[in-house]
């Protein structure tokens, strides 16, 4: 019998975590422990978060694929199905479809630098490179990590960021939009592409991965070439209008290419090659 390709796992919601105003970060684990033994995903895959009776939406596995037994997603509440999420409770299910997508070449990057430059919203994608990066850590070279929102509060992971401003392998340099300062921030005030130029993170040996709103990709690509980075070593991860996950209704497509199954990864590169449309 033929499997059924839109049929989602059932998992339970075993911790929330509050991250930020309206968003989210579920953990979630297999109802059927077989399935989740088998379970396997790559950094940079995505996958498709249902609640019953409302739909199902499209985001990144936060968690690492070094970490076994769960997956993590972290969502902003924003329309019908995040709604739905939100008002979800520990040990409730819901079904998770995936993985999906191409992956973060994190093997490729042995023995280089990592860049890692974040915008609100967009740490999640991210976390799971950097987690993955972080528990092989004999792996990488140094690592770096920008990370900005519009305010304090807007950043997530908050107890995550303490503990890489903590650790002695990691630098992070957060910042916040100016204006988004409470009177106990430490941090930089300004705009992420700005403060990536301040610090100029050295180019040599070095792979940048970019994750935000468009805006600030499109500011921070420029700020990386002038650094003396190479479109090929710069990657970022897209989202646009992913349904189905694997090609099926088109949503996605730019041009040729199907974001769900040709990304969502892509080098600066690649994204070149892209229409004007995009």
């Amino acid at each position: 019998m033929e499997q059924n390709i839109y049929l989602p796992y059932r998992m339970k919601i075993v911790k929330i975590t509050e991250e930020a105003p309206f968003v989210r970060t579920f953990r979630l684990e297999f109802i059927n422990p077989e399935e989740g033994e088998k379970f396997t995903f790559k950094t940079g895959q995505f996958a498709e978060y249902s609640v019953f009776g409302e739909g199902e939406s499209t985001f990144c596995i936060a968690s690492p694929h070094t970490r076994k037994g769960y997956v993590e997603c972290t969502f902003r509440q924003a329309g019908r199905v995040t709604t739905a999420l939100s008002n979800l409770e520990e040990g409730d299910l819901i079904g998770f479809r995936g993985p999906y997508g191409n992956i973060f070449p994190i093997d490729q990057w042995k023995d280089k630098n990592l860049v890692f430059i974040a915008g609100g919203i967009a740490l999640p994608p991210m976390r799971s490179v950097i987690w993955s990066c972080l528990d092989n850590r004999g792996n990488y070279k140094e690592i770096t990590v920008f990370y900005g929102a519009k305010t304090a509060n807007d950043l997530v992971y908050k107890h995550e960021l303490k503990e890489w401003e903590e650790r002695p392998d990691i630098k992070l340099y957060t910042t916040v939009d100016p204006g988004g300062e409470t009177p106990d921030w430490k941090g930089e005030v300004g705009f992420v592409p700005a403060i990536v130029d301040k610090f100029a993170p050295t180019a040599e040996n070095t792979i940048a991965i970019v994750c935000g709103p468009p805006v600030m990709i499109k500011n921070t690509f420029p700020v990386l070439k002038k650094l003396g980075f190479a479109d090929e070593n710069i990657y970022t991860t897209l989202e646009n209008r992913m349904k189905c996950g694997f090609g099926k209704c088109g949503r996605c497509n730019v041009g040729k290419t199907y974001v769900c199954k040709d990304g969502p990864v892509f080098t600066a590169a690649q994204l070149a090659e892209l229409p004007n449309e995009y």
